[in-house]
């Protein structure tokens, strides 16, 4: 029996563990890197490596090979606008990678996002709440994402992850350092990389096509209470916030059903 193929687009924090997870499934697994020092590393996983790069002018690498011949096909490609110094468009890097998806024979796409894209709403906010992003980051994903959910040549999964954490990433490393913070009231909206791939594997074992999801952790303790937690278990300062009146916050949930009855399988957010 031929194995079934997954190309993953973006082979780092999320991507690696993703496809070693995949491989242990049972797929072929296609994987992508922009830095040649890791292509070695991606072989050694048992990963079929490609170096490739987007920018907002090409694509440079073979895309068209790698997106050969694809059962299933997931970009995880951030959008790098944060920072200081030059920024390519994130939008027209998604153009062209989509005119190169049209060539192919994929058909089945989850394209990871961000709950960024709710931007400043306020109260329980899901997948039915429309987006109204306000950074930069939010409002090219957005626009990104309607261009795959507008190709009803495209079977695609829009999935907004909300903050991630897992090994060697935490905001309280950063946090911890910080004076006067402001929103300690505010409830987290987090996601630990297990779960990640397990709302990914489950999205296509369970064929969730031509929908969004929320990816977040179902418990929202305030940010006071949850940081101070965990900067206690890891011997770090303790974040100082801001004593302030409470006002109204945003809550990201999801609605989706299979979603739901999956909470008791999420990864502790303490762990």
């Amino acid at each position: 029996m031929t194995k079934q193929t997954i190309g993953i687009l973006g082979i780092g924090w999320l991507g690696l563990p993703l496809a070693k997870e995949f491989i242990a499934d049972g797929y072929a697994v296609k994987g992508t890197t922009t830095s040649l020092t890791k292509i070695d590393d991606v072989r050694a996983a048992g990963i079929k490596p490609y170096q490739i790069k987007l920018s907002e002018h090409q694509i440079t690498g073979e895309i068209e090979d790698f997106l050969k011949d694809l059962n299933y096909l997931i970009i995880n490609v951030p959008p790098g606008l944060r920072g200081t110094g030059p920024k390519e468009s994130y939008v027209k890097k998604m153009q062209l990678l989509h005119l190169e998806i049209k060539k192919a024979s994929v058909k089945h796409v989850i394209f990871v996002s961000s709950t960024a894209v709710y931007g400043n709403a306020t109260g329980d906010v899901d997948e039915e709440t429309i987006p109204q992003p306000i950074s930069e980051s939010g409002i090219q994903l957005l626009t990104s994402e309607n261009l795959f959910r507008k190709d009803s040549s495209l079977k695609t999964t829009i999935l907004r992850f909300a903050g991630l954490i897992g090994p060697s990433r935490h905001p309280v490393t950063i946090l911890s350092t910080k004076k006067n913070l402001k929103d300690g009231n505010a409830p987290v909206n987090l996601i630990h990389l297990d779960d990640c791939i397990g709302i990914i594997k489950s999205i296509i074992l369970e064929n969730q096509w031509d929908t969004v999801l929320n990816g977040v952790h179902p418990e929202h303790p305030s940010k006071r209470d949850y940081y101070t937690r965990i900067a206690k278990t890891r011997d770090l300062k303790i974040p100082e916030y801001q004593l302030v009146k409470d006002k109204k916050y945003k809550k990201i949930i999801t609605c989706r059903s299979f979603l739901i009855k999956r909470r008791s399988f999420f990864t502790s957010l303490y762990d």
